[in-house]
């Protein structure tokens, strides 16, 4: 048998309009693991976030890993090792607090499980917290409190002021950083060359195994770079058009338990 890796996206692709896995996915995955296939969930939110998953599939159980911040780093679920990780320079604080501040505009990144802020929460900061199950620190002072390894900032504002201000952070930090928005509201700021792909790639070599043994479910722009990159590149039927345009396969919605014909189709046979 040839060894699979089966890596998901979680919102709009593991789980479905109500945040939840259903039940038929929640059994083809695991007949996945059990079959001795790797699972990798593969995210943009912080590992915190990812946690109900991973254990409502049990993948510490099978050797499975998490993937968050985009590939900002990847975690063995059975170990808790941190097996890859690139992080932010923390030289840049500075200048965004300042930025965040004469916008007035949210600005967070993230400590523990915790979402670590800069002023007192927006809308957009207390979503996040919402979907990532996550308590929000308020901090007086967020140039001298982060002083530790950060993966990722996120800069928040309503969708056309965040348009505006996504251009002027890029023209800003451009060349040294990754901008850009994984939700209309949400401004991520990255390490640069850091996305869902170079990491997998990264972590296949580990474990020996090759973009050809991938299989890729994704809905969002931040899954185009894995969904190329894999052997397979699926998109879910509730994808953005240009998701759709470079899959290889397009399976059925969130809601439709698209997963679930995917493994049928490209691993179980």
């Amino acid at each position: 048998m040839e060894e699979k890796v089966l890596v998901l996206d979680i919102d709009g692709t593991l789980t479905n309009s109500q945040k939840e896995i259903t039940p038929e996915t929640k059994r083809g995955i695991q007949e996945t693991l059990k079959r001795g296939h790797k699972v990798i969930l593969a995210s943009g939110r912080p590992t915190p976030g990812m946690r109900r998953y991973e254990k409502e599939l049990e993948l510490a159980n099978y050797g499975g890993y998490l993937l968050s911040f985009n590939g900002g780093r990847i975690v063995e679920c059975r170990t808790g090792e941190v097996v890859y990780q690139r992080t932010l320079p923390l030289t840049i604080i500075p200048g965004l607090y300042a930025f965040a501040r004469d916008h007035q505009c949210g600005l967070v990144t993230y400590f523990g499980d915790r979402i670590i802020s800069a002023f007192e929460p927006d809308e957009y900061v207390e979503l996040e917290s919402r979907i990532n199950g996550m308590d929000i620190k308020v901090v007086e002072n967020f140039k001298e409190y982060v002083d530790f390894d950060i993966n990722k900032c996120i800069v928040t504002a309503p969708p056309e002021r965040a348009e505006v201000l996504e251009k002027e952070l890029a023209a800003k930090y451009g060349e040294i950083l990754s901008v850009y928005r994984s939700e209309p509201f949400f401004i991520e700021i990255m390490p640069q060359n850091v996305d869902k792909a170079s990491s997998l790639d990264r972590m296949l070599e580990t474990v020996g195994l090759t973009r050809e043994n991938a299989i890729c479910c994704g809905d969002g722009f931040n899954d185009i770079s894995m969904i190329k990159y894999a052997g397979v590149g699926v998109a879910m039927g509730n994808a953005q058009p240009a998701v759709k345009e470079v899959a290889d396969y397009i399976t059925g919605t969130n809601d439709e338990d698209g997963l679930v014909q995917v493994m049928e189709e490209f691993i179980w046979k």
